[in-house]
């Protein structure tokens, strides 16, 4: 998973005459997504996007000191299937971008690790697979890119088996915190031997 972080002062997304989303000061990320990735790299690019130091401290002005985290600020994420090109002779190939539903499923994953992980309000996003228009002030200026490291096939063979835990466990307290109907603890009814 790819990420062009910018720090910006202001950022928006629109659609033809719609705005679709905007924030002040914080940052904007262009987000790729590549064939090979997975909830693995939707973690690792949720964990640095809220944590990478790119703003000053307020009391000292020491520069990289600071996240969007520690100052409350906004991020704005803008998916970018265009990051994962090669390109053959003049033409641009995107042969290695992850594709359709599976692109969006990965994408809406990471934006609601970002939510629960943060705070809802103060994460944005454009309109997935839209042909949209991306407007930053950006702030120093100050642009990165960042992706996610190479995973082993034994971490790639890992992660089914950790989300099979994982959602039976979430049935398992489904279940535990399914309400009686009746109200009552469970009723055995009378039983009587025959003559």
């Amino acid at each position: 998973m790819k990420a062009i972080i910018q720090r910006v002062t202001a950022a928006k997304v629109t659609v033809g005459d719609e705005l679709v989303s905007s924030i002040g000061r914080g940052l904007c990320v262009l987000v790729g997504i590549s064939t090979d990735d997975n909830a693995n790299d939707v973690d690792w690019l949720a964990r640095k996007l809220l944590n990478i130091r790119l703003f000053e401290e307020p009391s000292t002005g020491k520069r990289w000191m600071e996240s969007v985290v520690d100052q409350q600020l906004e991020i704005l994420c803008v998916s970018q299937f265009t990051l994962y090109h090669r390109m053959k002779g003049n033409r641009p190939d995107f042969s290695r971008a992850m594709q359709g539903a599976d692109a969006q499923q990965l994408y809406g994953t990471l934006l609601q690790k970002l939510r629960d992980q943060y705070a809802p309000e103060r994460i944005q996003d454009g309109r997935f697979g839209a042909m949209m228009q991306v407007h930053i002030q950006n702030d120093g200026p100050v642009t990165l890119e960042i992706e996610s490291p190479a995973q082993s096939e034994q971490e790639r063979q890992k992660l089914p088996r950790a989300q099979d835990h994982k959602a039976k466990v979430a049935n398992k307290q489904a279940v535990k915190a399914e309400p009686n109907p009746d109200n009552q603890p469970g009723r055995i009814d009378k039983l009587t031997l025959g003559d």
